[in-house]
């Protein structure tokens, strides 16, 4: 069996699950591995058999190529992000990307362009689309009349990774985590036409419940406007201690209720029945699955996210920001 040749770039928690998914693939091989801390870069090396093991992703992009890569899985801090995207463009290696792909919109495009001008495979880590949940509530809303109310939230603690304490660094709440349930909004629901957000500071106090540098939003509500009727509120929040309300989407049309628990169930609810359904896959796997098929293949239908598209929802929770510190609407072109 022919393998795909996978290079690494970046081992830390959210790599080390897709490391699992790739290792219980038969076709795949992951070749290299790029991580500048140590204890890392060993593991990784030791639970992968990667045989070539660089100490940053420059090392591996000097000294790999299309003829030892098929593919490269990026999963950095979202301020890390430099020339490694534009080098793999420009070496004509596919490559998957964990969200947020870049706190620089700027250099997004300039990705996002060479991405087309190479016609290249790529895939962002939108796991959520690939779950079997979504996709019944993608296929059941349009069987209904269109039209509702849709609340959204992801509330809990601070996650532990140094780059959320500061809004510079992980783009805010709604950019670094919500934004899985701001895409699976446009998933479900297509282009927003506009976006008010607030945000409160205050309940989180640096050096106590957080670091010193803390400094991004305890909480951000964002109300969306979409097409035939449908409105969005989406709350975000990292305040609370030790406790941890439902969050997921609750989806409202006039004969139907879907109450997506995030990655736990969705309960569908009508006039005369109530179904409780339970998460049947691993999303992840089917993500990274699919993105190794789009590059035997070279289907790249199969990829739910690629980088073109995942940069939509990246800029619409650019927006939401931007609404936050103006208290403006923002309003979003309509593509023809």
């Amino acid at each position: 069996m022919e393998k795909i040749r996978v290079g690494l770039i970046g081992c830390g928690g959210r790599q080390r699950v897709n490391i699992n998914a790739l290792l219980q693939m038969e076709d795949v091989e992951i070749a290299a591995l790029a991580e500048p801390i140590e204890e890392r870069r060993i593991s990784a090396a030791d639970a992968t058999g990667a045989k070539r093991i660089y100490k940053n992703h420059t090392e591996l992009l000097d000294k790999e190529s299309k003829d030892s890569l098929d593919a490269l899985f990026i999963s950095v801090e979202p301020t890390a992000h430099d020339d490694m995207e534009l080098r793999a463009i420009e070496m004509g290696i596919p490559f998957m990307v964990e969200k947020p792909m870049t706190l620089d919109l700027d250099l997004a495009d300039k990705i996002a362009a060479g991405i087309r001008k190479k016609n290249l495979i790529t895939a962002v880590g939108f796991q959520d689309r690939y779950l079997d949940l979504i996709q019944m509530m993608k296929e059941e809303i349009p069987r209904h009349k269109a039209g509702g109310i849709i609340r959204g939230s992801w509330i809990g603690g601070i996650p532990g990774v140094w780059w959320w304490q500061k809004k510079s660094t992980c783009g805010g709440q709604l950019v670094e985590q919500n934004i899985h349930l701001l895409d699976g909004l446009r998933y479900l629901f297509g282009e927003p036409l506009s976006v008010y957000a607030v945000n409160a500071t205050g309940i989180v106090e640096p050096g106590v419940d957080a670091s010193p540098e803390y400094d991004t939003d305890d909480y951000s509500i964002c109300l969306f406007r979409f097409k035939n009727n449908f409105t969005a509120s989406l709350a975000s929040g990292c305040y609370c201690k030790g406790i941890q309300p439902h969050n997921g989407l609750l989806v409202i049309l006039n004969d139907i209720i879907l109450d997506y628990r995030l990655r736990n169930n969705l309960i569908i609810k009508t006039k005369n029945k109530t179904v409780d359904i339970m998460r049947g896959n691993d999303q992840t796997f089917d993500l990274d699955r699919a993105f190794i098929d789009a590059v035997k293949t070279g289907d790249r239908s199969l990829v739910r996210s690629p980088y073109e598209d995942a940069l939509k929802s990246l800029k619409v929770g650019f927006a939401a920001n931007r609404s936050m510190e103006t208290g403006e609407v923002i309003y979003f072109e309509e593509e023809e």
